[in-house]
């Protein structure tokens, strides 16, 4: 099962209507059991309510449908966005949600919208899932306040089953390697899927801003080896740099979870991965 995160800049009315930039929104979501959209700006839901749509009648997804579950608008007045996430039904069902709210020292420019997956045919089963958007100027910041999310989630929800998946702005000039090596979330354990050499940006393809994250080994040892990578789109549809520049100014980032063997609990997967 493959879940990715994608950047799809400044997702509103005017991206959506245009069929030709919809179509390839749709071609690039429909590789996916849960994909979660950023930058989505679109406070009246009419864009969103649009795609699902158009994605609901594209190809196989006749037949294999996808919900969605969108936050409310987060971030400062005249830049507020949401976090949107897509998710096959028969695959996936969303057990719980809550809109993270910190403190009032939080630093966090646009508060994560936290989701509690049940996973029908993955070793793991229930999978947190954390979205992260953060402000480039106030990176190390956020990133650093990721780690009161997560142990907010554990207290919550009692599950270390946890991926941490967004546009990090993790690079230079956002976040220098000093300061990444650093970070809360940087250290056990933590694991970063999407390392510094995988590029994800579709024009001066040299930063490496969108990130996939995980908690603990119970949560590696569920992923898939090498999954973890950016999707080309640009390459993988033909498209001109002017092209895939309608679309997004990222690449979206996709991790694969292992399938669960038919008959076994995750109980009696968890013990098989550490036996």
């Amino acid at each position: 099962m493959k879940i990715a995160a994608f950047n799809v800049q400044r997702l509103g009315w005017e991206k959506v209507k245009k069929k030709v930039v919809r179509d390839i929104i749709i071609k690039i979501m429909s590789q996916y059991s849960v994909v979660l959209l950023v930058e989505v700006m679109d406070v009246r839901g009419v864009a969103m309510e649009l795609l699902l749509e158009d994605l609901n009648d594209y190809g196989d997804n006749r037949s294999n449908r996808y919900g969605m579950l969108c936050s409310e608008p987060l971030g400062p007045e005249g830049h507020k966005e949401k976090f949107v996430y897509f998710y096959r039904e028969n695959e996936v069902e969303i057990i719980d949600s809550y809109q993270y709210r910190g403190n009032a020292e939080d630093v966090i420019t646009r508060q994560p919208f936290v989701v509690l997956l049940k996973c029908r045919n993955t070793v793991v089963e229930d999978l947190v899932l954390i979205p992260v958007q953060t402000k480039p100027s106030n990176a190390e910041a956020e990133l650093n306040a990721l780690h009161d999310v997560v142990e907010d989630v554990r207290e919550r929800w009692k599950n270390d089953n946890i991926v941490i998946l967004g546009d990090f702005n993790a690079d230079r000039p956002h976040l220098c390697m000093e300061e990444k090596e650093t970070l809360l979330i940087s250290l056990a354990p933590y694991r970063w899927l999407i390392g510094d050499e995988v590029k994800t940006m579709t024009r001066n393809n040299n930063h490496t801003y969108d990130r996939i994250v995980v908690y603990g080994e119970s949560m590696l040892e569920a992923i898939v080896p090498d999954s973890a990578k950016a999707y080309n789109f640009r390459e993988h549809l033909n498209l001109t740099e002017e092209e895939a520049l309608t679309v997004s100014d990222h690449y979206p980032v996709e991790v694969e979870l292992k399938q669960k063997p038919e008959g076994k609990t995750e109980v009696e997967l968890v013990e098989q991965m550490w036996s």
